[in-house]
């Protein structure tokens, strides 16, 4: 199909409440301003981060199409409509970038089956963020997501990612629901063996941000901080090679 003149735009969001400033490239508040249409997770969070940004088209008479786990996916190709008639929409992310760890796949997916051009912006990824500061394998790393639940898999799962890391020198990256995520610490540090680092990162660009990286030999002697309800990435690696 020939390509369209409308743009589906990518908008990463910030990761907390910090200034914009710190990680907002002045050039997305411009695109940012162009648009009248816009995909998000939660129309009422949307509003406030729009409002942040320096978005100065009036709230009220901006367009929000909800995508959540409730939306089906015949929505999809509705919400991409306006893009069809030369129309720019936004894919704004809840926290840090779409698609990634987010919601939004789907919409970009179809967007290319539907021959819309698709931009990416610039913004934070609490995931690479975490990667970088943690002086593990950022040549070759895995990203899991948020591991079981109940805590017999979780362990389980957690001696195969410390499993696979030996064996491919892997980074293995994944994330808990911020109220469980002392008890996955728990877990990380009775399950890995000594020899494994461990990073934490958490509230990442916010000013109570928190990276640690540590054998789980040492976190076992040391106190780690309490991560209760803050968002956070956790990183394993046991391989001889640190990247």
């Amino acid at each position: 199909m020939e390509k369209t003149s409308g743009t589906l735009y990518l908008i990463p969001s910030s990761l907390g409440e910090e200034r914009l400033s710190t990680i907002w490239p002045e050039g997305n508040t411009a695109i940012l301003n162009k648009l009248r249409i816009f995909i998000v997770e939660n129309i009422r969070t949307a509003r406030r981060f729009l409002k942040r940004s320096g978005y100065t088209h009036p709230i009220d008479d901006t367009t929000f199409f909800v995508l959540n786990k409730h939306t089906s996916a015949g929505e999809h190709s509705r919400f991409l409509q306006p893009a069809l008639k030369g129309r720019a929409i936004g894919l704004l992310s809840e926290a840090g970038c779409p698609c990634i760890a987010d919601p939004g796949q789907a919409i970009v997916h179809q967007a290319h089956e539907l021959g819309i051009q698709v931009k990416p912006l610039t913004g934070p990824s609490s995931i690479m963020l975490a990667l970088m500061a943690s002086g593990m394998n950022g040549q070759q790393f895995q990203f899991h997501g948020y591991l079981p639940i109940q805590k017999g898999d979780r362990d389980k799962k957690i001696k195969e990612l410390e499993a696979e890391s030996q064996r491919s020198g892997t980074t293995q990256i994944f994330m808990e629901t911020p109220f469980r995520n002392n008890s996955l610490a728990e877990s990380l540090l009775k399950q890995c063996r000594a020899g494994t680092r461990l990073c934490v990162a958490a509230d990442l660009t916010m000013s109570t941000e928190y990276i640690q990286t540590k054998s789980i030999g040492q976190w076992r002697k040391e106190k780690m901080a309490n991560l209760h309800k803050r968002p956070a990435i956790f990183l394993i690696h046991a391989g001889n090679n640190a990247g």
